[in-house]
């Protein structure tokens, strides 16, 4: 039976949504084959007095463009009744979520039920700005649809295979006693770029390679024999490398500073360090590198240039310490793969990345990155360098196909 599989991945403000077309072939051999067909993209904005539900074609056209005010909003409701009468007769099988945090018992993808819903939402103080939005759909459907196959799959599982010391805050056990520890996160993100390694470029599946996922969140992962040993966000998707808006790893004494001299309470805190730091902290102009570039080639403000370049070379920078401090952990570097939208995008924080790593063995091919090519080091390299798309949503649609394939030989053997 064709059938489509609905995959959420949910922002802040806006919940955005995939559905992928099963065909029955997928559905017996449990895979893809590759990228899935997407038959549509949409995204639904909340407001004040209503929503905004917006659809696109497999080509990139919009097809759906809706303002609905009203005093008591059920835009889930609204977008599965779409569905039902614009999936072309195909069924809608499952929906699978991304869940940014599993805690120290979800390790591996599972089906939403009441009671797994509430495990979760238990989860929100390590995750309070993430974790709350992200279940919120499949609350939602759970009330509209009981019987809809749910998945969760969440972004701290790839994680699991870092080592007991890795994972270890150095602050008194009973922290540890209670979860505060080092997870991991872009999880989702690791697991298809290891997937396409695997497939493209054994040898840095099977090595050493740091994975780079830059995106408007960004963290590295070191990846040994296709596993995660190590990553650079920790108890929460703050530390690390600097990010968009995020602060990324800070002396702990800065923010007693702002708590003392500035009274400032978890409030402001959380406002500073998520929304109003990195590049947008620093530059003072934009959180979008797209954007500070543009603006760094006409500014003619000598204090506006000088903070878009500091932005710029503090990202930079960042990037650069952790790669180092990943490659001693590993013991070397045979890998380096850049992904997500600054990764696959910015030619130009590529170069000048590669250019600090020579004494790793990095070289570029200045006309291949250029380009934009999957590999960019040059034939000489000691380390190979690749710019992979990632796809986060696909990886999610696999798991709600694997559990549909293995119920499917439930039922078929009888059990």
């Amino acid at each position: 039976m064709a059938g489509v599989i609905l995959v959420f991945n949910v922002g802040s403000s806006s919940v955005k949504f995939t559905v992928f077309d099963v065909t029955p072939q997928n559905v017996a051999d449990g895979t893809t084959g590759g990228v899935p067909d997407r038959l549509v993209h949409g995204e639904i904005e909340n407001h004040a007095d209503g929503f905004s539900f917006y659809v696109n074609d497999r080509t990139g056209a919009r097809c759906v463009d809706e303002r609905i005010v009203t005093a008591d909003p059920h835009p889930l409701d609204h977008l599965l009744n779409w569905l039902s009468t614009h999936a072309q007769g195909r069924t809608l099988l499952g929906v699978g979520h991304r869940i940014v945090h599993g805690g120290p018992d979800f390790s591996a993808p599972v089906r939403l039920t009441p009671a797994v819903i509430d495990q979760l939402e238990a989860l929100t103080p390590f995750a309070p700005l993430h974790q709350p939005v992200t279940l919120a759909p499949a609350r939602a459907i759970a009330g509209y649809r009981p019987d809809l196959l749910q998945i969760a799959c969440f972004d701290t599982a790839f994680h699991q295979t870092i080592p007991e010391m890795a994972r270890l805050l150095p602050l008194p056990r009973r922290y540890a006693q209670k979860g505060v520890r080092r997870y991991g996160f872009h999880g989702l993100s690791y697991t298809w770029i290891a997937q396409r390694l695997k497939v493209c470029d054994p040898a840095l599946y099977a090595g050493r390679t740091i994975i780079a996922h830059l995106g408007s969140g960004a963290s590295l992962c070191a990846l040994k024999s296709g596993k995660s040993l190590e990553t650079t966000m920790g108890f929460t998707a703050l530390d690390g490398l600097m990010m968009s808006t995020r602060s990324g790893m800070i002396d702990p004494g800065a923010l007693l500073y702002m708590i003392r001299e500035e009274g400032a309470g978890w409030s402001e805190l959380v406002d500073t360090l998520y929304r109003q730091s990195g590049l947008l902290g620093v530059s003072g102009i934009s959180s979008d590198m797209r954007v500070l570039r543009e603006r760094l080639v006409d500014e003619k403000d000598p204090a506006i240039v000088r903070a878009i370049s500091q932005a710029l070379e503090l990202f930079e920078y960042r990037l650069i310490e952790e790669i180092g401090a990943l490659a001693a952990v590993m013991e070397g570097l045979d890998g380096l793969v850049f992904t997500a939208g600054i990764g696959e995008r910015e030619s130009a924080l590529r170069a000048n990345v590669c250019a600090k790593l020579g004494w790793l063995g990095v070289k570029l091919d200045a006309e291949a990155n250029a380009r934009h090519a999957s590999v960019i080091s040059a034939a000489d390299s000691a380390v190979t360098v690749r710019v992979e798309p990632t796809d986060e949503e696909a990886v999610i649609m696999d798991n709600v196909l694997s559990f549909i394939t293995r119920h499917q030989e439930r039922v078929a053997s009888g059990c």
